[in-house]
């Protein structure tokens, strides 16, 4: 594998070799008896991931289409929803809402915090006739982690509210059990956890929600999952397979599966690099931005004085390292950093060291040589524990 290149965004990720290999095979037609047996193996193995009992469904979509997925599912016309406004991603979620004649009550979150289920239970006991409480389990734009074993726990003594998640940044990459909290629809992406490139949405729904999926008058054509759900028991997808990376998913839950302790061991790993970032960035001089971190990524605050957009381009222009910057009133006043997909310790190491001759380069009075050498040293030996 070619290291030279290492991307460390909230997703598109790094691929691992194994993915490399099995997005490079020759195509198969999705029709035949060969594909039929990889589809079934991965719809089967997902519900592990999900920790459902559900059936789960990949379809050939962004994230984004999974979260329209989600709602034309289950939202009738003019049903009252709850939406928690966090980030940039919550905020696209609301809009789906509007366009498809649901009636929005946006609860806005200040960008870096987390809903507080006081808040939530305010705004359920004032509108009663709530139907829908969305939320992201991460907000990527912010890195906030959601409490949403609590939030699924809240909702339970509201049993006219249905609860769907945006998973998209955390399924695979930290616990969401799906059943066991309650989550009524969880959607993720290819393009995170899954190490694959963008181009599947995974989703499933709960028994509660199936039981408005059935009778549902949202009007719904591609991402009807009735008929989905009628071909996939017939070992099949009801439009063209996304053979390449459903074929390429079935390698990467192969690499859980062989993990000792499957995907605690991925969850553990990924917890690993975070730490190691906010330990090492914390060094540099940077402190977070999120009020409750996500193991998935993490959201630094760039000193005023600097720009963040001029931190993320040196990064690429000299060193080859892709991040993310903030968005809209957070851009050039955050950098974002990925800790999902394929990344070997020695990319971490070279990242944080890349890092500070960048803002050393910004700033002289940052990142001095002599403190650069001694926290390589100090990298050096953190490290020989994971190597062990």
């Amino acid at each position: 594998m070619d290291i030279s290149y290492n991307l460390l965004a909230p997703g598109p990720v790094n691929l691992h070799p194994q993915v490399q290999k099995a997005l490079a095979l020759p195509m198969i037609h999705h029709r035949t008896p060969e594909f039929d047996k990889i589809l079934a193996r991965v719809l089967s193995r997902l519900k592990k991931v999900f920790a459902t009992e559900q059936p789960v469904f990949v379809m050939s979509a962004t994230g984004s289409g999974g979260m329209e997925a989600l709602l034309v599912n289950t939202m009738r016309p003019g049903d009252k929803v709850l939406g928690i406004d966090s980030g940039k991603f919550g905020e696209r979620w609301g809009e789906m809402v509007s366009v498809f004649s649901g009636e929005l009550i946006r609860h806005k979150v200040d960008w870096g915090q987390a809903v507080k289920l006081s808040d939530v239970k305010r705004l359920l006991d004032t509108h009663k006739d709530i139907r829908i409480l969305i939320c992201q389990a991460c907000e990527t734009s912010t890195a906030v982690l959601h409490p949403i074993e609590e939030l699924g726990a809240l909702i339970r003594n509201y049993p006219n509210v249905l609860f769907l998640v945006d998973g998209i940044t955390a399924l695979g990459a930290l616990p969401i059990n799906m059943d066991e909290w309650g989550i009524d629809g969880l959607v993720g992406g290819s393009q995170k956890a899954f190490m694959l490139p963008t181009g599947l949405t995974l989703f499933s729904f709960s028994k509660k929600a199936w039981g408005i999926i059935e009778k549902n008058p949202t009007p719904r054509f591609y991402f009807d999952v009735r008929r989905e759900l009628k071909a996939n028991k017939t070992g099949e997808t009801f439009f063209s397979s996304n053979v390449t990376l459903i074929r390429a998913l079935d390698v990467v839950l192969d690499l859980i599966d062989e993990n000792k302790n499957g995907l605690a061991d991925l969850f553990s790993e990924i917890e690993k690099r975070a730490q190691f970032t906010r330990k090492y960035t914390a060094k540099l001089g940077l402190s977070l931005y999120s009020e409750r971190p996500s193991p998935s990524l993490t959201a630094l605050k760039v000193p005023t004085h600097l720009d963040g957009q001029k931190i993320r381009s040196q990064l690429e222009e000299k060193f080859k390292i892709t991040i993310m910057g903030g968005q809209d009133h957070a851009r050039g006043k955050i950098i974002r950093i990925g800790h999902m997909g394929y990344i070997t310790w020695l990319q971490m190491k070279d990242f944080i060291l890349a890092l500070g001759s960048v803002l050393n380069n910004l700033d002289p009075s940052l990142c001095r040589a002599e403190d650069m050498k001694s926290l390589h040293l100090d990298m050096l030996e953190e490290l020989k524990k994971y190597n062990e």
